[in-house]
């Protein structure tokens, strides 16, 4: 058998069974939610960082509920960053993200970042969509470790679902874009998507973006103002939408982000490459 049916063939057998094999650094792993309990850890963890910490405006049901739940949620897989320290089920989730196929957008019907943007140069591109959102750390474990988990956990669920494009909303704090001028100016000027992948903000939501002067900008100093997520995306070759949304709930501006998966899942293929080769061995 050649090595790439039989990559192929111990790819299906790892995502029958729970996604991907989980990923490890000392106490932290990270793995898709297997049960009812993770998933729920997940929102419970979302409404603490969100609406206690950062903010955002619940309905009564959210309030009541104490977690941050949407119709996404059932349809989409959820990342987890688990502390073994604490657990190695439910009650050790620190970290998460929300990712969401786009198969199953299509048994939704949509995904969340068409409320905010018209994504069809996406739906009409001609690959796999994998839709990321709802990401949010605890804040005892704002560091590089979780983070790069994180990451590590979405390269091996693009190379294993053989994704093409990564996308969705991100957020830069507050909801006034004249306090955040330059990084929007800064990823607008820098970081537009070529016009194939460009989406666009909804003409009702849109907010202009090219807000200062590029040429007088301090580029470096605007880069180093934008949100650690972003900045992530930005290191992996991301590029940003065309407009801005001002999301009032969750007292947020949000840019769309968008990274050809290839960017992302190569600095990692050689690493499952090695890990499948020795499991034949």
């Amino acid at each position: 058998m050649s090595i790439e049916k039989t990559i192929q063939s111990l790819s299906t057998l790892n995502l029958e069974r729970n996604g991907f094999p989980e990923l490890r650094g000392g106490n932290l792993g990270v793995r898709i939610a297997t049960t009812d309990e993770e998933r729920d850890a997940a929102q419970a963890l979302r409404y603490r960082v969100f609406y206690e910490e950062m903010g955002a405006i619940p309905d009564s049901r959210t309030a009541r509920l104490k977690r941050d739940v949407d119709e996404f949620d059932e349809y989409a897989d959820h990342l987890l960053v688990i502390d073994h320290a604490i657990s190695s089920g439910a009650k050790g989730v620190v970290g998460t993200y929300r990712l969401m196929q786009g198969d199953a957008a299509r048994r939704l019907g949509k995904f969340y970042t068409s409320s905010e943007y018209d994504i069809s140069p996406l739906t009409e591109f001609p690959g796999r969509l994998l839709e990321v959102g709802r990401s949010c750390v605890d804040l005892n474990y704002r560091g590089r470790a979780a983070m790069q988990l994180l990451w590590r956990g979405i390269a091996s669920y693009i190379f294993l679902h053989r994704i093409d494009v990564l996308f969705g909303c991100a957020s830069l704090p507050g909801t006034n874009p004249d306090a955040l001028s330059d990084e929007l100016t800064y990823l607008y000027h820098n970081h537009l998507a070529p016009p194939a992948l460009r989406v666009r903000a909804l003409s009702e939501r849109r907010v202009e973006m090219l807000r200062a002067d590029p040429q007088v900008l301090d580029h470096r100093r605007s880069l180093a103002r934008l949100p650690p997520l972003i900045k992530g995306y930005l290191r992996l070759g991301g590029y940003v939408g065309d407009g801005a949304v001002i999301d009032e709930q969750f007292n947020t501006t949000d840019v769309a982000v968008l990274v050809k998966s290839e960017l992302l899942a190569d600095k990692y293929y050689r690493h499952y490459e090695r890990r499948l080769r020795d499991a034949l061995d």
